[in-house]
């Protein structure tokens, strides 16, 4: 699953690698959808209140947990799995098996529909990126 990121972009921020609890996981795929989570986490930080991978929740070999408070302040505990990523429970660090939520291809795509505010924050994020491109050209 791609999330629209690119990791040369991301800030070297490998300090979940040193902890003890992921140690364990390295060269499974349970380390490459932490990664995964990672980057999706690391993508849309800058437009919502808060944003983490799950400690508490087990990962698996096809499956991550992201914790999410919008800026309307709603939390939300996110299923990242190759099928996209899904609400499972509305708190943290929660699963729900019962809620029956659709998957979004894309991080960008639920947090749209999720949060209006997180809409408004990428739009002019996007825009302000769009105007600095084309300053630079006119340059």
């Amino acid at each position: 699953m791609e999330t629209d990121c690119n990791p040369m972009e991301l800030p070297n921020n490998t300090e979940f690698e040193e902890d003890s609890d992921y140690r364990d996981f390295e060269g499974t795929d349970v380390k490459d959808m932490r990664l995964e989570a990672e980057a999706v986490v690391n993508d849309v930080l800058f437009a919502v209140s808060n944003m983490f991978v799950s400690k508490t929740l087990p990962c698996a070999e096809d499956v991550a947990y992201i914790n999410v408070e919008t800026r309307e302040r709603n939390r939300y505990c996110l299923e990242l799995t190759e099928a996209g990523l899904r609400v499972v429970a509305y708190d943290f660090d929660q699963a729900d098996d019962r809620l029956q939520t659709p998957y979004h291809e894309t991080v960008y795509s639920l947090l749209d529909s999720l949060s209006p505010a997180y809409r408004e924050v990428f739009g002019n994020a996007l825009l302000q990126r769009l105007e600095a491109l084309k300053k630079d050209s006119q340059s």
